[in-house]
């Protein structure tokens, strides 16, 4: 009974396992929604516009009432006095009684009581300044900077996801073609060995074969190394664990191509790049900046009301009897009037306004820039399109040759030497395809990136 439940055990554990082991499968669309949530990069692009909400909540603050409270006890160990003539404060004194205090006779008393208490509460609101109203009026603006910044964040990590997953599914296609066309050499190896036994091949053919399957056999470990390093970039670049296994579901390169061309039809839209609207909204604080700088010649005027108690006694538990406390209140308000400051505030004002000008300048030189960018990987795309055609009908040429080297081969009628070159020649198409695959596939990215088709 003991190894029964020994076995059941293990084949729980087996199986649990197993299960844990069950590959993700994912499509482009799974790696973009994943890495939204998982990405570090964009995980901190969230907690920045959120740190941004928490400033602007800040500078909201400045426009809002000011409520301070205040406690003040105090006890003199050794009292202040405040010395005076002795004649000074002799009132009611006769005359002979006043003359016999010393001219020169001085009197003190304590400048306080022994012990003091004064509590109050104060309420201070901004009536008007400048740089506060200026504040409120630019938060919005604030905000949606830190959006765009976002967006551009998550722009970048989709762009190098979208990358890694098309290389990552071309790897995994050139190394199946290789593998196969590993097995195929094999299979003409064995062919070769049995002829040569009959006395119907030379050893030159079986070694020429060997040599061939020895570049395929290492082709095929690059290229399995090569796939688990993308494989690696493309969970880094989404965020997951790169031990967990996964499988590729959208695998269809070819069917791309199609929209691929009809990408080349989109015209650029500038509020699509987040690059661009952010130029825009840094343009838009840069000019409250320089209305900021201005209005500082303004007055600032703001009110306060304050309220509280307070006593003096000679006694400490005198202190704790409210009765004894007097209450005062004041209310008024404070005008600040800016004169001359040295002429700081118009080398501001001037500063403030240059800094617009040159945003201005950048929008324009922003805007060439992703025009450029835009033309060029048009360019590169339709070139990288046509290189892809032209490589694909010379590697379908290429099995075609290799087919009918393989058929004269078995009939009798060719040469191993033929099917080997032929074989070569497949395997040169083939890098030569995949190579302009992955040519479009980046090209593609660029363009996409370049429109601002990644959000």
């Amino acid at each position: 009974m003991r190894k029964l439940y020994i076995a059941l055990f293990s084949a729980a554990l087996i199986s649990a396992s197993a299960h844990a082991q069950q590959p993700v499968k994912l499509s482009l669309d799974d790696c973009m929604n994943y890495a939204l949530k998982n990405n570090y990069t964009l995980k901190n692009a969230h907690l920045d516009v959120l740190i941004q909400q928490e400033q602007v909540k800040q500078t909201t603050a400045a426009a809002l009432p000011h409520i301070n409270g205040k406690l003040d006890w105090s006890h003199f160990l050794d009292p202040q006095y405040s010395f005076f003539g002795a004649r000074a404060f002799a009132f009611g004194l006769s005359d002979s009684a006043l003359n016999a205090i010393p001219k020169d006779q001085v009197s003190r008393i304590p400048f306080t009581i022994p012990y003091t208490v004064n509590t109050s509460a104060t309420v201070a609101q901004t009536i008007f300044d400048g740089s506060v109203l200026v504040a409120l009026q630019a938060r919005n603006t604030v905000m949606d900077l830190a959006r765009e910044n976002e967006k551009r964040t998550v722009q970048d990590v989709k762009y190098n996801i979208y990358k890694a997953y098309n290389a990552l599914t071309i790897a995994h296609k050139q190394f199946d073609l290789v593998s196969g066309t590993l097995v195929l050499a094999r299979e003409l190896q064995n062919d070769l060995i049995k002829t040569r036994e009959a006395g119907f091949a030379e050893k030159i053919d079986v070694d020429r074969t060997a040599v061939q399957i020895n570049n395929l056999a290492t082709d095929s470990m690059r290229l399995y190394n090569m796939l688990s390093i993308s494989e690696q970039m493309l969970k880094y670049a989404i965020g997951m664990d790169i031990n967990t296994p996964i499988v590729l579901i959208d695998t269809s390169i070819d069917k791309k191509t199609a929209g691929m061309v009809a990408l080349l039809n989109d015209r650029t839209d500038y509020a699509q790049l987040p690059e661009y609207s952010s130029l825009l909204i840094a343009l838009k604080l840069n000019e409250f900046n320089l209305k900021r700088y201005k209005l500082a010649a303004l007055p600032s005027l703001s009110g306060f009301y304050s309220y509280g108690f307070n006593t003096g006694q000679y006694t400490g538990s005198k202190v704790l009897n409210r009765d004894q406390y007097q209450k005062y209140s004041l209310v008024g308000v404070s005008l600040n009037v800016p004169i001359f400051n040295g002429f700081a505030r118009v080398h501001q004002t001037r500063e403030a306004r240059l800094t617009v000008e040159k945003t201005q300048n950048t929008i324009e030189f922003v805007k060439q820039s992703i025009d450029f960018q835009a033309t060029a990987s048009r360019t590169n795309l339709r070139n990288s399109l046509l290189q892809v055609q032209s490589q694909k009908r010379n590697m379908e040429l290429a099995n075609s040759v290799l087919e009918l080297a393989q058929k004269k081969y078995k009939e009798g009628v060719g040469s191993n030497i033929e099917v080997t070159n032929a074989q070569t020649e497949v395997l040169r198409s083939q890098n030569n395809y995949f190579a302009a695959m992955l040519d479009v596939v980046n090209s593609e990215a660029d363009l996409r990136k370049a429109l601002g088709l990644l959000k």
